[in-house]
């Protein structure tokens, strides 16, 4: 593929016709091996694509800089969320995609970029899960947005965060509900990261529509 962005890609065991994919967008300071074993359930029939953000942060790397969290630098935002979704529709192309069946997991900064994607790419992705992120103020208001209504979005937080507030997925569920976004809220008794129990909510949310492996 013709694209800046370094990437992991994990073809599926049972090749046959078009196949679903997932696209993984890691946090701050990780890198493109970070969210794999999130979604390993479902590479048996599932393209991964596992972006690295392009921008150095040891110990890994960042996908936007920002004057403080949760407020990116727009020029840096607004250029690498266009690259993402350049890279997503070349991918559906390159790889004959199932066009019908395209996600996004994104977790810390990825799940800022995946909610952003949600909203200007619209009904071409069937699902966004947005893991201990949140929307940007920007993103919300001057976005140019496309419609939603077959598209689903999976919001969870931890209640004791405090990298990222709790209010701010609060908020971003009440933008997707008020936009008419199907949305599946989940909170934990935990910090900034990722549960057993949120794991298992996001699986279950993946594999209403995307069979999981049987190994």
């Amino acid at each position: 593929m013709n694209t800046p962005f370094n990437y992991l890609h994990k073809a599926p065991v049972m090749a046959t016709g078009k196949q679903p994919a997932i696209f993984l967008l890691h946090g701050l300071g990780s890198d493109e091996n970070d969210l794999l074993q999130l979604v390993d359930s479902f590479s048996a029939q599932c393209h991964i694509f596992s972006l690295q953000g392009p921008i150095q942060h040891r110990p890994g790397y960042a996908f936007y800089t920002f004057e403080e969290e949760g407020k990116p630098e727009r020029a840096i935002f607004d250029k690498v969320l266009k690259g993402i979704e350049a890279f997503i529709h070349e991918a559906i192309i390159e790889f004959d995609l199932d066009e019908q069946q395209i996600y996004i997991v994104g977790f810390n900064q990825g799940a800022a970029m995946a909610q952003s994607l949600a909203m200007v790419m619209g009904n071409t992705i069937r699902g966004t899960a947005a893991l201990s992120g949140y929307l940007p103020e920007f993103a919300a208001l001057e976005y140019s947005k496309k419609t939603m209504d077959a598209s689903k979005i999976f919001i969870s937080h931890g209640e004791y965060d405090y990298d990222f507030p709790f209010e701010w997925a609060e908020h971003a569920v009440r933008f997707f509900n008020d936009y008419g976004t199907n949305v599946t809220f989940k909170s934990y008794p935990v910090g900034h990261g990722v549960s057993e129990q949120n794991l298992h909510d996001l699986i279950a949310f993946l594999a209403n529509d995307l069979p999981k492996s049987l190994n």
